[in-house]
């Protein structure tokens, strides 16, 4: 495990904090923790953070407004905390950013399954084993007049201004791209993003494009590159190139 891995615990129930924290540093996580949105931007501004747990009800903006606002100009590993575990509630904080759901009450075990589940997807040898499959040899590759940078994992418009993906959109677009114009269904999107360890909730994959196609698509009531094929799953329509 990476010895320097830093998580931002943002709570504003200070036991939760403290359990939080003492339980990560317990397995050699480095654990920051904040209050509020005023103290989780300072924080993150003088350390580089690497995950953030972050709770739904917190004074002032809440965590939805916070994950939203982060994924504006971040790519950071996202958990969300909250006592309210309807299906629905889940679902908005997947739309707007985060990579991970756990409900209260929980365990601190729990938490630590899903934090290493969710770096293990983006880390380590699945990650590893992901990358191998790649077109390594080609930096970036071009779609519709779209160009997905790998080396920054940057993502340009036609217009050439940036995109900011999740680590979860840009897993997903990455997918699509390896496997143009071929339709492929939950399962299998889940097994080449999230990875079966990771125990993701359902509708996961199906929040995940239609944040991706509110940010590719001229229209994302009416897709043109991430097609829906009914009854079998997802396609991109598009023919993809070396930029």
């Amino acid at each position: 495990m990476k010895t320097a891995w830093h998580i931002l615990v943002v709570d504003d129930d200070p036991q939760i904090g403290d359990l939080i924290k003492d339980y990560l540093e317990q397995h050699g996580y480095r654990v920051s923790t904040a209050r509020d949105g005023h103290e989780m931007r300072r924080v993150m501004k003088r350390a580089n953070i690497d995950l953030v747990v972050l709770d739904l009800m917190l004074p002032g903006d809440d965590g939805i407004t916070l994950c939203r606002k982060l994924r504006e100009t971040s790519d950071v590993m996202i958990i969300m905390l909250s006592a309210m575990g309807e299906e629905p509630d889940r679902v908005v904080g997947l739309e707007v950013g985060a990579d991970d759901y756990v409900s209260k009450p929980f365990s601190p075990r729990e938490l630590l399954a899903r934090i290493k589940a969710l770096m293990r997807r983006t880390t380590g040898p699945l990650a590893e084993q992901r990358k191998a499959r790649r077109l390594a040899d080609l930096p970036s590759i071009r779609f519709h007049d779209w160009t997905l940078n790998r080396n920054r994992r940057l993502l340009l418009a036609p217009d050439g201004v940036t995109v900011p993906l999740s680590s979860g959109e840009y897993e997903l677009l990455l997918a699509f791209i390896e496997n143009p114009k071929r339709t492929m269904n939950r399962d299998q999107l889940l097994d080449l993003t999230h990875g079966r360890e990771s125990g993701p909730f359902d509708r996961t994959i199906d929040v995940q494009v239609a944040r991706l196609r509110k940010k590719i698509e001229a229209d994302p009531r009416q897709p043109k590159l991430i097609i829906t094929m009914r009854g079998d799953g997802y396609q991109l329509d598009a023919d993809v190139e070396v930029a």
